[in-house]
């Protein structure tokens, strides 16, 4: 792997609601940006990242914690990410008709670290390190500021604290099963609010 995929902090194209901190202003921030009848049923989850490298893998993370609850319309895990390499390969496995929620990590001014922000629109995953051959991706997208830009990018990604990175991934992941919940299959599947009690106490 000869890089990450991390996306600038100001790099995307659509409406932005930035500075959010708790999972409870995430949660309302996408709600006010999600049109409301778009169900669990209409959307794939695009989580952009690497586990090689403790910054980058917001996404990976994300990916995985919903895949762990049951979310099958995912691409990106810790086991099979979508990096700067397979990127283009990747995007062509997003089915035809479904809205892409793009998840990712970026760089950004050090007041802003740990701050997540929502967009009504897509991100450009690597131009945060000079990637800057990457397609943009999401229809509506979620980005996680993990560490700070303007030096050595890679080295700072690959040194950021996987602290600020899972309580990120968790708040990501909490809000998203909120506004997004599983449908339960009948009759098989667990009924939807066991699925949501039992996710809120992994994530809370």
């Amino acid at each position: 792997m000869k890089t990450v995929a991390a996306a600038s902090e100001d790099v995307f194209e659509g409406v932005k609601i930035s500075g959010i901190r708790t999972k409870e202003e995430l949660t309302t921030a996408l709600l006010s940006i999600v049109p409301g009848d778009l169900t669990v049923n209409d959307v794939v989850f695009f989580c952009v990242g690497t586990d090689r490298s403790t910054g980058d893998s917001l996404g990976p993370f994300v990916g995985t914690y919903l895949n762990g609850l049951g979310y099958g319309n995912v691409i990106g895990t810790i086991d099979d990410p979508v990096h700067a390499m397979n990127m283009t390969e990747k995007i062509a496995l997003l089915p035809a008709g479904k809205t892409v929620i793009a998840i990712d990590a970026s760089l950004g001014a050090a007041p802003s670290v740990g701050s997540l922000s929502v967009y009504n629109g897509s991100i450009k995953p690597g131009a945060g390190v000079n990637k800057s051959d990457l397609p943009y991706v999401g229809d509506y997208s979620v980005s996680g500021v993990v560490n700070v830009c303007g030096y050595q990018e890679l080295l700072v990604l690959q040194n950021t604290r996987l602290t600020v990175v899972i309580k990120m991934a968790k708040d990501i992941t909490s809000a998203l099963i909120e506004v997004f919940p599983l449908v339960p299959t009948p009759p098989t599947a667990p009924a939807s609010g066991t699925l949501r009690s039992a996710a809120k106490e992994v994530f809370a």
